[in-house]
């Protein structure tokens, strides 16, 4: 089976991971500090905080927000759950707004509509790694006082008009999961240059304690306070190892990505039923996920099968969230919300994307697809 994603790990990196694993800390030591500050200078974000997923990124994030009992969340629906989960687990309300038709990225236009008395945030997604239209949104959540969350698990490395993901929005999050551009088996960090945020969310990860415990060893303290309720959201010394060691291959991996996509653009260029997503020349595109609109003559449940039937592993990303039967259950969400979500939910696609694709594998996908 030829996957949709898939994570490389070459020697170096089980080196790293092996030397951490023999050093003094496993968890909660010097690691996590170094790879917070290699994400800082990849990004150009002034503050970082590693955590133990995407999921809890978020978590941290909105929490850092002040998001809380009430308060409403524009979100997309084009995304993975966790986008929206998160405003759930801090007593919030997710407000969906819909997307644009080429890109499937957040609709700027759409975010202003819902937007209320009650509204604390904006959680934009870089949907298969394009980043969102951030002058855009940064400019409506100045216009109202609200905050700027990033979802940008599928678009580390990527840039908006020149500046990097990581520096375009209040606070930016990442995914490590294996299926991700650079991978610490699971693994997450957040980017802020608000250090009130980025103190709030090292707190939040670690259950709401001021210390660590190798901050306290450091001191010779045992004396510790729990200030609010948190999580443990903390992530380990050789996962941190791991993604110091991937990060510094990053940059070749998404110039390959990008030479996957340009043979995937060319193969399609001119097929009416078979359509990539739009990209905007104003950004450089990460590339986590390639996306194609399989058109209703064809079918994509039709060709989902075959493909998978011949050993590529395509998947579908995303159900749009408020289709989901939580959300319809508890929140009253339905069919109609999101029109332009719903109708590219019946088209889409993703094919095989990341660096270690052959050309041949890439070339058989494009051959199957094309029904020769």
């Amino acid at each position: 089976m030829i996957p949709y994603g898939k994570q490389i790990i070459e020697q170096d990196d089980v080196n790293s991971v092996i030397e951490a694993l023999r050093s003094d800390f496993i968890t909660t030591g010097p690691k996590v500090a170094e790879f917070e500050k290699a994400i800082c200078n990849f990004t150009g974000a002034k503050f970082a905080v590693a955590v133990s997923n995407g999921t809890a990124a978020l978590h941290c994030a909105a929490n850092a927000a002040g998001i809380g009992t009430g308060d409403e969340v524009i979100v997309t629906p084009m995304t993975f759950v966790a986008s929206a989960n998160c405003i759930l687990y801090c007593g919030g309300i997710p407000l969906f707004a819909d997307v644009l038709p080429e890109t499937l990225l957040l609709d700027p236009a759409e975010v202003e509509k819902k937007i209320t008395k009650k509204t604390k945030a904006i959680i934009a997604v870089d949907y298969a790694g394009q980043p969102c239209d951030y002058d855009k949104l940064a400019k409506i959540a100045k216009k109202y006082g609200i905050i700027l969350i990033s979802d940008a698990c599928h678009s580390i490395g990527g840039k908006y008009k020149g500046r990097r993901v990581g520096t375009l929005a209040d606070m930016t999050c990442f995914s490590f999961h294996p299926v991700k551009h650079i991978t610490t088996g699971e693994g997450g960090m957040i980017v802020t240059d608000n250090a009130k945020f980025a103190e709030k969310m090292r707190v939040f990860r670690n259950h709401g304690i001021t210390t660590d415990y190798r901050q306290r060893e450091e001191k010779g303290s045992w004396f510790y306070e729990m200030a609010e309720l948190g999580y443990n959201y903390r992530i380990t010394d050789f996962q941190c190892a791991l993604g110091i060691s991937q990060l510094k291959k990053l940059t070749g991996w998404i110039s390959k990505r990008r030479e996957i996509a340009e043979r995937y653009d060319g193969a399609f260029k001119g097929n009416p039923d078979i359509k990539p997503l739009g990209v905007s020349s104003e950004l450089t595109h990460a590339y986590h996920l390639y996306v194609l609109r399989i058109s209703q003559n064809i079918g994509r449940d039709e060709m989902f099968k075959k493909l998978r039937n011949a050993g590529i592993g395509v998947n579908v990303h995303y159900i749009p969230v408020h289709l989901h039967p939580y959300y319809q259950k508890n929140l009253q969400t339905s069919p109609g919300l999101c029109p332009v979500a719903e109708e590219a939910f019946k088209e889409i696609l993703s094919i095989p994307m990341f660096p270690g694709l052959t050309e041949e594998q890439q070339n058989l996908t494009v051959k199957l697809i094309e029904g020769d």
